[in-house]
């Protein structure tokens, strides 16, 4: 992760920020942090699970929609920008026309590990998305085998792993039944 020279960004500044290049920034302390492209295997993964989630609110009429790559604000002069995030119609609503950075907590968010944001993803994040109160996290790591959900729980995240045939549990989505393979085996092309 190469972090640009731009420093000091406020967080309105930030909502307008374009650098013409296409990169995609989070906002760390008034820093901009370049994230790398996502590999095939992270765009699939991510993909399964949006579909599966989308399936999920439309079976259940639910008024909540899900969001790939997303930012999140979770502090001052900070936002990280999620891999899916299920938020409200309302929420959406309040940012229809503005960039796409949701100030409250959105009801899940997933984040698929990548070799260089394992700290982002497993600290940073964790502690940040506590603190906003997000009510469930999921760490999807590809390189462990595991996907990790926290539960917020008296402000801390209470963690649960799932590895293998084992199917997620998740408050959010208490009926849906994904298997922790089922996620890994779409980040396969064959």
């Amino acid at each position: 992760m190469l972090t640009t020279p731009i420093t000091n960004v406020t967080f309105e500044e930030y909502l307008t920020y374009y650098d013409g290049n296409g990169f995609h920034y989070e906002l760390v302390d008034g820093r901009l942090e370049l994230m790398n492209p996502p590999t095939i295997e992270h765009f699939l993964i991510a993909k399964f699970l949006e579909q599966a989630l989308d399936a999920e609110i439309k079976r259940l009429s639910l008024p909540w929609l899900c969001f790939r790559e997303s930012g999140v604000r979770t502090g001052r002069n900070k936002s990280r920008l999620t891999d899916l995030c299920v938020v409200t119609l309302e929420q959406a609503r309040e940012l229809m026309n503005l960039s796409a950075v949701f100030q409250s907590p959105p009801l899940l968010i997933i984040e698929v590990v990548s070799p260089e944001s394992v700290k982002r993803d497993y600290r940073y994040k964790r502690s940040e998305y506590a603190a906003l109160e997000v009510p469930e996290y999921w760490i999807v790591d590809p390189i462990e085998n595991k996907i990790s959900l926290l539960l917020l729980e008296e402000g801390l995240y209470e963690e649960t792993v799932f590895t293998a045939n084992q199917k997620i549990v998740s408050r959010t989505f208490p009926e849906l039944a994904i298997a922790v393979e089922w996620v890994f085996d779409a980040g396969n092309l064959g």
